[in-house]
C-alpha cells in the first residue's frame, strides 16, 4: 500500500510541476493569471526560464516514479528526493523573504507553502527510511 501513496505522490508532483513548467515555458503571463497572480509582460522572458527549472523539477518526481518498482533504485530515488527537496526548500525561501520584504505579492506565498508541504514531506520519508523498502 505504501508504494501506491509514494507512487501518487510522485505523480501529483511530478504532473504539476511539469505542466506548470511546460504552460510557463509557453504562455508565462497566461500561466501567471492562471495561478491567480500578476507579472508585468516584459517579465514573460524571466518566466518562461524560470519555467524551464519548474518543468525539471517535474520531470524529475517522474522519474522518481519509474523508479519506484526497479530493483536496485533505492540509491536513485533517494537522490531525487534530496535533490528536489533542495531546490524546493531555496524556492520556498527566495518565496517567503520577497513576499516579506513586499517584492512578490502576498499571493505567491502559496508557491512556498507547497514547495514547504513537499520538503517537509520528502525529508521526513528520507529520515524515516520510506524509500528502503519500496524498491526491493
Amino acid at each position: 500500500m505504501k508504494d501506491l501513496y509514494l507512487l501518487a505522490y510522485q505523480l501529483i508532483a511530478g504532473v504539476s510541476d511539469a505542466s506548470t513548467g511546460a504552460l510557463l515555458i509557453a504562455a508565462p503571463v497566461f500561466t501567471v493569471r492562471l495561478m491567480g497572480l500578476s507579472a508585468p509582460r516584459d517579465a514573460a522572458p524571466f518566466l518562461s526560464f524560470i519555467g524551464s527549472f519548474v518543468f525539471a523539477v517535474g520531470l524529475s518526481y517522474l522519474y522518481g516514479a519509474l523508479l519506484i518498482h526497479r530493483t536496485g533504485s533505492m540509491p536513485r530515488l533517494e537522490a531525487v528526493w534530496l535533490l528536489t527537496a533542495i531546490i524546493r526548500s531555496s524556492v520556498a525561501i527566495f518565496v517567503l523573504v520577497a513576499v516579506l520584504t513586499g517584492t512578490l505579492a502576498l499571493g505567491w506565498i502559496t508557491i512556498a507553502l507547497f514547495d514547504c508541504i513537499c520538503v517537509l514531506i520528502q525529508a521526513r520519508g528520507l529520515h524515516r527510511g520510506w524509500l528502503s523498502h519500496v524498491t526491493h
